[in-house]
């Protein structure tokens, strides 16, 4: 059962006198050490400063008694505190540092941390409630040591509380190489709009970037990465290792990675399509020979295709076999062996139509497209002339080289060029 009086935040637990049964003192209270993963937020062990050096306990050898003061089981043993990645200690590893609200979408500092007691099986197991992120926990700490414990509280409760539940938090990896790694899921973070994530990335220093672009997976990082200022994209990039920009890169759309790689330092960007798949880098290496305000330059070589004469049901299955997002998709190409674009089908004709119609019947009549070289402010005005949702891209021969989406042209707006 929960005692809903029994809270305490870990600044004020901090320094609390730790006793045997007998009322002898073994310690006090230097840290708490929590789960992760599946264990995350559940108290595993109280790190205690003892005269021996810091040893951990148990939580649930630990009891809180009526006096405030922590008081050890009989079967209570004191352990050298491991150094292993299992758990992270909140002083050490949580306070002060940068968290993601994921909830909230944006980047918080933690000031402290509350935490609860709770009675089982005649024994009381210690959890993290909430984290805060408000002058309530920086007021704490700040007269820590200055006022009695309970003045502190006193004067703590007269700010307003600013908290993140636990269940919202997660945590960043800021340096791979410190003692205990933050091997916290980032489930959660994922399942956020990949703009959301860009702007929180916009909220980091550089290491924090770096930890959770490198944490999410590849196709997610790619997402992201298409909605980040291109200035730091660019420094986000130069500060990764080329093969894991590489399986980023990948994930982007074709355009989207050819304008980010003509961004970087010509041996920096032949070192990472090096690192990529033979496919996708013929891909992005033919864009780069492009212009940038070139109708080629911001077009995507990822689009779908059918023969001239082919059914339905055959466009049906191309758009099956498609590997690209199928959400940029808004028609199909109709094309003769030459790939000479014939005819334009948008998709919801051919959802309406029955499997056995030829695609040429549901062809528009007359169709819009442009050509390779062809200036962007050109393509902005044929959008905005005929109410386009894509543009094909075709070569002198009336061959189809690509596709210029909408999202590519208000990208191009946006910049103002």
């Amino acid at each position: 059962m929960r005692d809903k009086n029994n809270g305490h935040s870990l600044t004020t637990l901090l320094g609390t006198p730790v006793t045997d049964t007998r009322g002898q003192l073994r310690g006090r209270l230097k840290d708490i050490a929590i789960g992760t993963g599946a264990d995350a937020g559940r108290v595993v062990g109280l790190v205690l400063k003892t005269r021996e050096g810091a040893r951990l306990v148990p939580a649930t050898e630990v009891r809180e008694t009526p006096s405030g003061v922590l008081e050890l089981r009989e079967t209570a043993k004191l352990g050298k505190v491991p150094q292993n990645e299992s758990f992270l200690l909140l002083r050490q590893d949580l306070l002060d540092r940068q968290i993601i609200d994921v909830h909230g979408r944006k980047v918080v500092r933690v000031n402290d941390v509350d935490l609860q007691w709770f009675s089982h099986e005649e024994k009381q197991d210690l959890r993290v409630r909430e984290v805060e992120v408000g002058l309530r926990g920086a007021v704490r700490r700040l007269f820590l040591g200055v006022l009695p414990r309970w003045g502190l509280e006193a004067l703590a409760r007269k700010f307003p509380a600013r908290v993140i539940p636990w269940d919202f938090v997660d945590l960043i990896e800021v340096d791979p190489a410190r003692r205990v790694k933050l091997k916290i899921e980032h489930e959660r973070l994922a399942q956020l709009h990949p703009s959301d994530i860009a702007d929180i990335l916009e909220e980091l220093a550089p290491a924090e970037r770096e930890a959770i672009i490198t944490s999410l997976d590849e196709e997610v990082a790619a997402d992201t990465l298409e909605e980040v200022d291109p200035k730091l994209q660019k420094a986000l990039v130069e500060s990764l290792d080329s093969e894991v920009v590489a399986g980023i890169v990948e994930e982007m759309e074709p355009e989207a990675a050819a304008d980010l790689l003509a961004e970087l330092p010509d041996e920096r960007s032949e070192a990472i399509l090096e690192e990529m798949a033979p496919e996708e880098r013929q891909e992005v290496e033919e864009l780069l020979e492009f212009r940038e305000d070139s109708a080629a330059g911001r077009m995507t070589t990822a689009f779908v295709t059918a023969p001239f004469d082919a059914t339905v049901a055959e466009g049906v299955e191309a758009l099956r076999r498609f590997e690209g997002d199928p959400e940029t998709v808004t028609e199909i190409y109709l094309t003769d062996e030459r790939d000479v674009l014939k005819g334009i089908v948008p998709l919801a004709r051919l959802v309406l139509a029955k499997p056995e119609t030829r695609l040429n019947v549901l062809a528009e009549p007359r169709f819009i497209s442009c050509q390779a070289d062809d200036h962007q402010r050109y393509v902005a005005e044929l959008f905005d002339k005929y109410n386009l949702r894509a543009l094909p891209v075709v070569d002198g021969e009336g061959r189809i080289a690509g596709v210029v989406e909408a999202d590519h042209v208000i990208a191009f707006l946006r910049e103002g060029r």
